[in-house]
């Protein structure tokens, strides 16, 4: 090898000059290609006996520094030597008369050899010769490069980081590693290794390993490898994609806090507590309630339906697998509450008729409170204390006083005050009290009454006959009293009322309406007759009965008028009495029955009464 390496370095310096000075050959130092390309090597010549008094030759150095021959021209012939690895590979070509060009097609990693053009002449007396380096290349695939997936802790030393590989390169390449952006040097924190390997092709394949101690830091960098490779007249570069590892390292802070309810907590909420450390390593919690003692081992604690006594100091302990390290951290939990609200005086009271009506409301809370006292659904004071003058009975009934707490929604409690107002009894006073409807029938009379002690309601005609009442129930003003009365004549009915502190009375008029019929005239009519009520309020409605004494007098007045008619057609015909035509009577044997008809002729306003004789007979007959 070091012969080779001699002989290389003597024809690479005599290749410009020539062996003697009379022959003269220039060539290039090297000449760089792609693999798959094609190569041409020029050699530049003189010789004293011209062009056609010399002998070139091609020669290649073998990489045990051999000379091979692979093509041969004197003045009679030219030829390629068989059986050489560029057979049918090569060409060679005159540019000019002193200038040759070898050509080599579809070139290999194996043609990177040094090439000689060798010039003679015919009587062998002169030489000269020059060589040139072709030097091969091969752009590698693009690089990879794959991160530690486990995860890397802050606690080990020079943890591997990432790897990285770039494959089928012509010659070797260069791998630099980038934390952001920032070459990483081999030192005490940073170890880089690098491994190749030729492939069968003849390329090469690197792997190159980063090694480096991490921080908390780090969790944030990105790492990439960055390839360097050459082509023919540059070196160029690729990068790989970027990653970002995953850094496990030990808490050394831990939070704990309320995550709902968000706001203040009030009694009877919800609330979820979490507790997390500022590491990422696996480690456990333990939360405790200080005031209590209780603890739970996790991370989350829900409390279900709070109260005052669940407030207080809670704490969370983490607890750090690897290193045993434990950290601390605490809140307050401040719970609000609204107790129930207390009216004075409780439940019920009694106020005397136009006297003043006091109350009080109040409720024990955490937050400042607002309160409203309600009659009726509608707001009469926002005071806790409650003043009324001059109590009447629209003035009683229910009262509501509503507390709440403005600063947390749905906080409030309520409580109920029964107002009675202590006086006589008050009949409101009903619709109707005169009224009239059919006989036989029946009507409801209503009698509403207030005042306390509750009143006493009877019912009493007006011949003084006391009547049960159908019907008496409480209302929220009082007593309402019903009576179910029939009507069998015109009737006064008192609705009395009374109590430890007077009496009350209404009363009802009744009038009853009959019915009444008349014949007149030719044909046959029934009449009602209704009393008159000038002057009297409306009937109380029978719309029932009287409907069906209406239905009942139009179908008999039909069914008379159709007899009517019936007779009067009869008549006409003849077929009554043996009328001949004529107005007048045919005398039949009739064992004189009184038969009469009534009768009234067109020119006198007195009914005729005829005998079955014909005979006139007396109006007492």
């Amino acid at each position: 090898m070091e012969a080779a390496a001699r002989l290389v370095g003597l024809l690479l310096l005599l290749h410009t000059f020539g062996a003697w000075a009379n022959v003269k050959v220039e060539m290039e130092d090297r000449v760089e290609v792609f693999r798959g390309a094609t190569a041409q090597i020029s050699c530049l010549y003189e010789s004293p006996e011209g062009t056609g008094g010399t002998i070139i030759e091609w020669l290649y150095l073998t990489r045990s520094a051999e000379r091979r021959s692979i093509y041969y021209q004197d003045a009679s012939m030219h030829r390629f030597l068989p059986g050489t690895p560029f057979t049918d590979r090569i060409s060679v070509n005159s540019s000019s008369a002193t200038q040759l060009t070898l050509t080599i097609d579809s070139v290999r990693l194996e043609d990177e050899l040094v090439y000689i053009c060798r010039i003679t002449t015919l009587t062998h007396t002169e030489h000269g010769e020059g060589s040139t380096r072709l030097k091969v290349f091969a752009t590698p695939d693009r690089p990879t490069i794959e991160g530690t997936v486990t995860g890397i802790s802050t606690t080990e030393d020079k943890p591997k980081i990432a790897t990285c590989e770039v494959r089928n390169s012509f010659p070797r390449p260069n791998i630099t590693w980038y934390r952001n952006k920032t070459p990483l040097q081999v030192s005490s924190n940073v170890s880089i290794s690098h491994r190749t390997t030729s492939e069968s092709s003849g390329l090469y394949s690197v792997t190159s390993e980063l090694r480096m101690r991490v921080t908390k830091e780090v969790k944030n960098d990105f790492f990439y490898c960055e390839v360097s490779y050459f082509v023919p007249g540059e070196t160029r570069m690729m990068d790989s994609l970027l990653i970002n590892v995953t850094v496990l390292y030990p808490s050394t802070a831990v939070s704990i806090w309320v995550e709902s309810p968000k706001g203040k907590i009030k009694e009877g909420d919800r609330v979820e507590l979490h507790c997390q450390g500022n590491g990422n390593m696996p480690s456990s919690f333990t939360i405790m309630h200080e005031m209590s003692g209780e603890s739970w081992d996790t991370n989350m604690k829900v409390l279900q339906d709070v109260k005052v006594q669940n407030q207080g100091v809670y704490s969370c302990s983490s607890l750090d697998y690897e290193t045993s390290e434990e950290v601390r951290g605490n809140t307050t939990l401040e719970i609000h509450f609204l107790r129930d609200a207390v009216v004075i005086p409780e439940d019920s009271t009694v106020v005397p008729y136009k006297e003043k009506l006091e109350a009080s409301c109040n409720a024990v809370s955490s937050l400042a409170t607002q309160t409203v006292w309600l009659k009726d659904k509608k707001a009469i004071s926002r005071e806790h204390m409650l003043v009324v003058d001059g109590m009447t009975y629209d003035k009683a009934g229910t009262y509501v006083c509503v507390i709440s707490a403005p600063e947390i929604e749905g906080m409030e409690t309520s409580a109920t005050l029964l107002v009675h107002v202590q006086g006589p009894p008050e009949i409101m006073q009903p619709n109707v009290t005169e009224m009239e409807d059919f006989l036989e029938s029946d009507v409801d009379l209503t009698c509403n009454v207030r005042g306390f002690p509750e009143p006493t309601v009877t019912w009493t005609s007006s011949d003084g006959k006391v009547l049960k009442a159908a019907t008496q129930k409480q209302t929220e003003q009082g007593v309402q009293s019903t009576l179910k009365f029939k009507i069998v004549s015109d009737s006064t009915v008192v609705c009395n009322a009374s109590n430890a502190h007077g009496a009350n009375t209404v009363t009802f008029n009744i009038k009853a309406t009959t019915y009444t019929t008349t014949a007149a005239k030719t044909t046959t009519t029934t009449t009602t007759t209704v009393l008159p009520t000038k002057g009297l309020p409306p009937k109380v409605p029978r719309k029932e009965g009287r409907g069906v004494i209406i239905a009942v007098v139009i179908i008999c007045i039909l069914l008379l008028a159709i007899l009517g008619s019936v007779l009067y057609f009869l008549y006409k015909k003849g077929k009554i009495c043996g009328r001949s035509g004529k107005q007048e009577f045919t005398k039949e044997k009739s064992n004189k029955d009184n038969t009469v008809v009534e009768m009234k002729r067109d020119n006198t306003e007195e009914a005729v009464l005829l005998g079955v004789n014909g005979e006139k007979q007396p109006p007492s007959d």
